[in-house]
C-alpha cells in the first residue's frame, strides 16, 4: 500500500505572512492557538490575529495567555484572515465553516467534521464552490509512529484497537464513538482503502447519557477484521494499536510514539514447529526478525496545523480531505446505529442518547 507522507511547512523568506484565527476557546481550541503562536513567534510569517467564542471570557482568557486579539463573533473577522481553525462544538461545525468558507476563509475543522452526512455533504460542496482548502483535524494521521506504520502495510487481515481514557467533563456533545474511536476509524480505514462488509457493536452510557463505552467488531470486503474498544469511563490511559498480516505482527503505541514489527521467515516457522530449530537465549529465533523502525517524535497537532498551513499556502489538497472525514464519520454513524440495534435485541431500549 501506498507510504502516506505528510507535507512540512516549511518558510522561505519569500514566504507571505499567514493571517490566522482559532474558532471556538474550549479546551481544543485552546490548544490550536498555542501551535499558531508557537509558529508565529518561530517563523514570523504566521500571524494569529485572534481568537473567537461566543463567551467572551473564553475568548479573552485564551487571547490573554497566547498574547492576541479576541472577537465575539465571526464578523469581527471579515477581511483579517485567509485561514482559521474551526474547534467549536461538533453541532455548530457546518454554520461556522460554511460562513467562513462562503468568505474566502480556508478550515480546519475539528472531527468529526460534522454532526450528520447531509451537514458533512454541504460543507463538501461548499468548499468546491468557494474553492477553498478544507481539512479535517483527524489529529492521529499525523502521529509520527502512524507514519511510520504506513509503509509496512500490505495484507492486514485482524487489527485489535483500544484507546481508553478517564472521565473528564469534556466532549461530552458527543459519544465515546465519535469522541474518541472515531481517531482509529479514521486511522485503520486509511491504511485499509476497503469497503465495509458487517458490523456489530455493543456500548453503554455510564456517567454521561451518551455512550461512554463501546465495543465494535468490523469486517472488510477484504476478509479483514478489526476490533476496536473505546472507552472515557477507565481508571488508565490506554492509545494503542495492533495488527497482523500474513508473517507478520505489528504494534504501534500513539502516545509513546512506539512501532514494533515482528516478522516470521516461512522456512524458519516451518523448522520451528518441526523442532528442527536448536533452543535459544533471549531476544527473537532465527528467522523471526524485531524490528522498531525510526520514528521521529513530533506533536501530532502542531504537524496536523503546519500540513494544513502548507495546504492554504501551496492551495494543495489537504492530507485529511473532506471526504475522508465523511467516510469515518459515515462509519461512526453506522456504529452507533449497531448499538442501538443492540441495544433493543437485549431488551435494553433507547439506552444511549446516541449522536445521530
Amino acid at each position: 500500500m501506498a507510504h502516506l507522507e505528510v507535507p512540512v511547512f516549511r518558510v522561505t523568506r519569500e514566504s507571505q505572512k499567514l493571517r490566522v484565527a482559532v474558532v471556538g476557546c474550549g479546551a481544543f481550541g485552546r490548544n490550536h492557538a498555542r501551535v499558531h503562536r508557537q509558529l508565529q513567534e518561530e517563523h514570523a510569517v504566521v500571524e494569529l490575529v485572534g481568537v473567537v467564542d461566543k463567551d467572551p471570557q473564553k475568548a479573552q482568557a485564551v487571547a490573554r495567555e497566547f498574547g492576541t486579539n479576541f472577537f465575539s463573533s465571526l464578523e469581527d473577522l471579515k477581511g483579517k484572515i485567509e485561514a482559521a481553525s474551526v474547534a467549536v462544538p461538533t453541532i455548530d461545525h457546518l454554520a461556522v465553516a460554511r460562513q467562513l468558507m462562503s468568505a474566502g476563509v480556508d478550515v480546519l475543522i475539528e472531527k468529526p467534521i460534522a454532526a450528520s452526512l447531509p451537514e458533512a455533504d454541504e460543507l463538501i460542496s461548499t468548499a468546491k464552490r468557494t474553492q477553498r482548502v478544507a481539512q479535517v483535524g483527524h489529529l492521529e494521521r499525523f502521529n509520527p509512529a502512524v507514519l511510520a506504520t504506513a509503509p509496512l502495510v500490505t495484507q492486514p487481515m485482524f487489527f485489535e484497537v483500544h484507546r481508553l481514557s478517564v472521565f473528564t467533563p469534556r466532549s461530552l456533545d458527543v459519544d465515546v464513538v465519535m469522541d474518541l474511536m472515531i481517531h482509529d476509524l479514521d486511522v485503520v480505514l486509511s491504511l485499509m482503502k476497503s469497503p465495509v462488509r458487517e458490523i456489530r457493536a455493543v456500548g453503554l452510557p455510564v456517567i454521561s447519557n451518551k455512550v461512554d463505552i463501546a465495543n465494535v467488531r468490523i469486517e472488510f470486503e477484504t476478509g479483514c477484521v478489526a476490533n476496536f474498544t473505546a472507552s472515557r469511563v477507565s481508571t488508565e490511559k490506554v492509545r494503542k494499536l495492533r495488527f497482523f498480516q500474513p508473517h507478520q505482527y505489528i504494534s504501534v503505541d500513539y502516545a509513546r510514539q512506539d512501532v514494533i514489527s515482528i516478522r516470521v521467515d516461512r522456512r524458519a516457522a516451518a523448522a520451528l514447529l518441526s523442532g528442527q530449530t536448536p533452543e535459544v537465549g533471549l531476544g527473537p529465533a532465527p528467522g523471526i526478525a524485531l524490528d522498531k523502525p525510526k520514528v521521529e517524535p513530533r506533536e501530532p497537532l502542531r504537524a496536523e496545523i503546519e500540513a494544513f498551513l502548507l495546504a492554504v499556502r501551496t492551495r494543495a489538497n489537504p492530507v485529511v480531505s473532506l471526504e475522508d472525514g465523511r467516510k469515518a464519520l459515515k462509519l461512526a454513524l453506522e456504529i452507533n446505529a449497531a448499538i442501538q440495534d443492540h441495544h433493543q435485541r437485549a431488551g435494553l431500549g433507547r439506552m444511549a442518547d446516541s449522536h445521530r
